[in-house]
């Protein structure tokens, strides 16, 4: 009938205008999407608070406390893992902030270039070489078996060398300057034939020194402060020793010399020295008053209790008035 061809006709232009409706809202939409987009990416990196991630090699110390690490000596086993945040620290140039309302260029990766060799990265100016050649912990530098021919640039703040097991040939007078802090020297088996005569003197704060295994055939100076020395197994006569070279180390407790070239015992010997080794050597006599105050029969000397002269050409029986003072007899031949 004429009513039902006019609902129906009504019926299809509602569905179509639907339809069209629904197609016009569609990239009304996504136009919105991307205006929007932007500025919630915006909101949520300044919501970041990136002032606390301002990591730099001035504050590293500050945060990683390395200073437990300064007393090793024995270090086949030391480090523990140290984790390190991997948060990237805020850009010092603001103009290097990515900028969010532009489109991002996309980076463009160079090949390499066999033009030349590579070059390594430079290195900062707070670096020095010697942390790049060696092991640098909190104040200790460890430079085992590095295959060095020199002593290297220490840092400043350096407590601690450890430079066993390589090929120096010559400690110069420059090597140690300005390092107030260095404690403690191990340059044991090495090549070292000479050492400058100020070599160690001006360091003040040095108490081990520690050379054996070396071809010696002189020592330096020694800064007062030293409380161990040991310069075993190398070429030292005793012409190579300054005259007296041990009076004044007021604070001198170990002194070992063993297997060197000396004809006679090194005096006058501190108060303060508790060990002297002095096996295998060439010593052949001594004086009465190399270990005791002739004129003074009632010195009791208590710290020295640990002379070694076995190894000596010498017999100690010859000598009975040069040990009432002392705790002990030394050890060596007394026949």
């Amino acid at each position: 009938t004429l009513a039902g061809c006019r609902m129906r006709t009504l019926a299809w232009l509602g569905i179509a205008s639907l339809c069209l409706g629904a197609a016009w809202a569609l990239p009304a939409q996504e136009e919105r999407g991307k205006v929007e987009n932007p500025k919630a990416d915006l909101a949520l990196y300044e919501n970041l608070d990136l002032d606390n991630y301002d990591l730099t090699l001035d504050n590293y110390g500050e945060i990683l406390d390395l200073s437990n690490y300064e007393e090793l000596y024995d270090y086949s086993d030391l480090a523990p893992k140290i984790e390190v945040g991997t948060l990237a620290p805020r850009p010092k140039n603001p103009a290097a902030v990515p900028n969010l309302g532009t489109t991002a260029e996309t980076l463009k990766l160079q090949p390499p270039t066999t033009a030349g060799p590579v070059r390594p990265a430079p290195v900062p100016p707070q670096g020095l070489p010697s942390c790049l050649l060696c092991l640098c912990i909190g104040t200790s530098v460890y430079c085992d078996d590095a295959d060095l021919e020199h002593i290297p640039l220490l840092p400043p703040e350096t407590t601690y060398l450890y430079a066993r097991f390589n090929r120096i040939g010559t400690i110069r007078a420059g090597d140690f300057t300005g390092l107030k802090k260095l404690k403690r020297i191990d340059l044991t088996s090495n090549f070292i034939s000479w050492a400058d005569v100020d070599a160690f003197r001006l360091l003040p704060s040095l108490q081990e020194l520690i050379l054996p295994e070396n071809r010696l055939t002189a020592l330096p100076e020694l800064p007062r402060s030293i409380v161990r020395l040991d310069a075993r197994l190398n070429r030292i006569p005793s012409t190579g020793l300054q005259p007296e070279a041990f009076r004044d180390l007021k604070q001198l407790q170990f002194l070992h010399l063993s297997d060197n070239q000396l004809d006679y015992i090194p005096v006058p010997l501190p108060e303060s020295l508790r060990s002297l080794h002095l096996q295998n050597n060439n010593i052949q006599t001594m004086h009465e008053d190399t270990f005791c105050n002739s004129q003074d029969h009632s010195q009791i000397r208590r710290a020295l209790e640990d002379i070694r002269l076995d190894g000596n050409p010498i017999n100690l029986s010859l000598f009975p008035n040069a040990y009432f003072c002392l705790p002990r007899l030394p050890t060596g031949r007394f026949f």
